[in-house]
């Protein structure tokens, strides 16, 4: 089969390797649509060590059953689907929790880290375990649903942060994830969503999905501005979306003393924290990582409209020019958010 392959650090080939072996209790699927990642970008470099080549990228995909292992009898041939990005065991303690995004032995599609290998989506075929493969309806488009994987992190950000009806949210970063947790935070039952970011454009496309304020941290104190906005008290909750010390004390400043700040933003390793804010305003600091259990949930909201997606929606591109929006995203492409790659044809 063909595939997307990082022969080397910043080297993208389109090269042939075997289509994956099943086992009893895998699932074949054809992939018609995978989301190039924020976190694919940064692996493409070898910054993130969790993209060691030889490796297939790629964990935010939907496609069609191709064929099953022994052991699989639910999902014939052609059955449209897509799969969470983490393969979780099912066994250990946290996954007989429910915290399967926790899982001791849990793998991430498309990374390799020196721990494991575990080939992604941006192939014509990837094998996944059948648990963690989901039917799509009909009213769901494979390109709809390669953003299924990113709506419920959102949508797990949204669960993990304590939401009471008529509360003000503050959403620092209004990228691609951010703005479905615009969508998702308000779903929760917030009255009122401040979104901030750098950049005016995705702050225009945070209105249209439901930011009810919008702030340009290059032209305003973002938190003076929601000092403002909520009577001098602050926000209920803020989401941070980011992962970097100036806008996790952002996001810190501009909630009330006794709010929450959930941290969703994972990009830098360490960061500053103002311990002395935490600490004396009694805020509740809380860490979102990825999702659990949330894509039936997320499945629904698509295929309802309660969540919007095609404004992310950059392009969409063959395997064959995958390497070369690579380099454009890693460049910095101006205004891109999600770029989907196509293995089977556009």
């Amino acid at each position: 089969m063909k595939a997307m392959l990082l022969t080397e650090y910043k080297k993208l080939e389109l090269a042939e390797i075997p289509v994956p072996e099943l086992g009893p209790d895998d699932v074949l699927v054809q992939v018609k649509a995978c989301g190039i990642c924020g976190s694919d970008i940064h692996g493409y470099d070898g910054s993130t060590g969790r993209r060691i080549p030889p490796l297939v990228m790629g964990h935010e995909a939907s496609g069609v059953v191709a064929s099953v292992g022994s052991g699989v009898s639910d999902l014939p041939a052609g059955t449209r689907v897509t799969f969470d990005s983490m393969v979780w065991c099912g066994k250990c303690h946290f996954c007989r929790r429910g915290e399967m995004n926790l899982c001791d032995n849990r793998r991430v599609l498309g990374v390799s880290c020196g721990e494991y290998r575990q080939y992604g989506a941006f192939a014509e075929y990837v094998a996944v375990p059948r648990h963690i493969v989901y039917e799509l309806p009909d009213a769901v488009s494979f390109e709809q649903a390669a953003l299924i994987e990113a709506i419920s992190v959102a949508v797990h950000a949204a669960e993990r942060t304590p939401v009471s009806l008529g509360d003000t949210a503050v959403v620092v970063g209004s990228g691609m994830i951010g703005l479905l947790v615009i969508q998702a935070i308000k779903l929760a039952g917030c009255s009122r969503v401040i979104a901030t970011d750098l950049n005016a454009n995705r702050l225009e496309v945070a209105k249209t999905l439901g930011a009810d304020v919008t702030i340009d941290a290059s032209k305003e104190d973002v938190v003076a501005r929601v000092a403002e906005l909520t009577g001098g008290r602050g926000a209920d909750v803020a989401l941070e979306v980011v992962g970097a010390t100036p806008t996790v004390k952002t996001a810190i400043d501009s909630v009330r003393k006794g709010g929450t700040v959930t941290l969703v933003g994972n990009i830098s390793p360490n960061i500053d924290l103002p311990l002395q804010s935490v600490v004396t305003r009694e805020l509740n600091v809380l860490g979102s990582c990825a999702s659990s259990g949330e894509y039936p949930a997320c499945i629904k909201l698509l295929e309802t409209g309660q969540i919007q997606v095609e404004p992310l929606i950059t392009a969409k591109a063959t395997l064959e020019e995958g390497p070369a929006w690579f380099e454009r995203l890693y460049a910095g492409e101006p205004e891109a958010m999600k770029v989907l790659i196509c293995p089977a044809g556009l």
